[in-house]
């Protein structure tokens, strides 16, 4: 009976040390999910770009759940660029980026005059 309840006592403490360990951000979870518990929400301020979609015959990009295609309206902005490292959104003549891993330190390129992917 003693070594049943040490056995017990054991689980216990193992499944409790797990609960108490730090929630790691899930790069995977659905953009309807909301973050888990104690986990700081990413999505704070303006848009969030969630995904790029890249072929050569098309340019898609996932910013806050909505598929948008490039020329693709989002709210009042314009997607005019989409790269590997994240997208261009316009709004009138104001330029925003949003990267897809906001820690990157890589530069998305800008849209010029006459550029394919520049919407003006």
């Amino acid at each position: 009976m003693t070594r049943a309840c040490l056995m017990f006592v054991i689980a216990l403490w193992a499944a409790s040390s797990c609960a108490r360990a730090q929630a790691l951000s899930d790069p995977t979870r659905p953009p309807s999910a909301s973050p888990a518990a104690g986990q700081p929400d990413a999505g704070t301020g303006g848009p969030r770009l969630q995904s790029i979609l890249l072929s050569p015959g098309r340019k898609i990009a996932i910013i806050d759940g909505q598929t948008v295609a490039l020329g693709g309206k989002i709210g009042d902005a314009t997607l005019v660029r989409i790269a590997e490292a994240g997208v261009v959104l316009k709004r009138g003549d104001e330029l925003e980026t949003l990267p897809l891993l906001p820690a990157a330190a890589k530069k998305i390129p800008l849209p010029r005059r006459g550029d394919k992917g520049a919407k003006e």
